[in-house]
């Protein structure tokens, strides 16, 4: 199980959402995403990365994904984002049996829910209003192919992972993953930062998760 230190950041106090956005990529921590866990039938990968860090009330994850034949099709929340170019987050706190996911598609376009299990699910409608979502593409050509590089920046309040408004993020531990899929993409992929040991594509799985460790 992998580990990844998250630093604590003040990002909220920067004139700019773009000042914000600099300072999680020079002190964000790093987590690469390249597990490819079903080689065989879906053995497409990318350079794919989150920088992750916190300021105690929320989440800051900056993804960067690099050369991809990107699929934009969902424009309406809780659609079937991971059919399009998405990343995701999904995470347990620390003794909860729930775990929830945060889904992103290269348009900004979100799911995010509370599970019991795969299908038991409960759309979080209520936070999606505070859950900033700000993405970059740019487009070029890579052997006579069109391909993107892009980012996704997901700032997640502490209530919609399910903490509570006299809680501080500082000193926690969150079981996590993050993944890059793209069911019908061109070249369909399911990548992850944990690896996952199961014979299909699964991402609903705490079991392989790995662990974030709140500064």
């Amino acid at each position: 199980m992998k580990t990844l230190k998250v630093p604590k950041q003040h990002i909220s106090q920067c004139e700019t959402l773009f000042d914000g956005i600099n300072l999680l990529r020079e002190a964000g921590a790093v987590a690469k995403i390249d597990q490819v866990n079903w080689k065989n039938e879906f053995p497409k990968s990318l350079p794919v990365l989150v920088r992750v860090a916190h300021d105690g009330e929320k989440l800051y994850l900056c993804y960067e994904v690099t050369g991809e034949e990107i699929r934009a099709v969902n424009t309406e929340d809780f659609g079937s984002v991971w059919e399009d170019s998405c990343v995701e987050f999904f995470m347990q706190r620390d003794g909860e049996a729930v775990y929830r996911n945060f889904e992103c598609n290269v348009l900004g376009t979100l799911l995010a829910a509370r599970h019991e299990t795969r299908e038991m699910a409960e759309k979080l409608t209520e936070y999606m209003p505070s859950i900033t979502r700000f993405s970059t593409i740019r487009h070029r050509y890579e052997n006579n192919r069109q391909v993107s590089d892009w980012t996704m920046y997901l700032v997640i309040p502490k209530q919609a992972m399910g903490f509570k408004a006299d809680e501080n993020l500082s000193g926690k531990k969150i079981r996590a993953n993050f993944y890059k899929c793209g069911d019908k993409t061109p070249e369909t992929h399911f990548i992850s930062w944990n690896p996952i040991d199961l014979p299909s594509p699964n991402f609903h799985v705490p079991q392989f998760f790995g662990l974030l460790e709140m500064e």
